[in-house]
């Protein structure tokens, strides 16, 4: 998902949040959920699960280099080229 966010130009705030869901109370206070990611818009739309969350990115266009951070991300995790593959 962050990376994603990157391809697209988006800024963003990353909040650690426990493992397991059931100690995840301050989280879902704040947005109404457990699930992991999940996305609060600017406009406080909140979005729980990449099912969600990916569809809602799709308004935005990619930056220019976002193939060179694909590449970059590709070379550099190596979880991240299997998923490509």
């Amino acid at each position: 998902m962050r990376q994603r966010l990157t391809e697209l130009g988006l800024d963003f705030t990353a909040r650690q949040v426990p493992a397991e869901p059931e100690e995840r109370e301050a989280m879902a206070q704040a947005t109404g959920t457990n699930e992991i990611p999940v996305l609060v818009s600017d406009d406080g739309e909140i979005l729980a699960g990449e099912d969600a969350i990916l569809p809602w990115l799709e308004r935005f266009d990619e930056r220019n280099d976002a193939d060179r951070h694909r590449e970059k991300a590709r070379k550099e995790v190596k979880e991240f080229a299997e998923l490509a593959a």
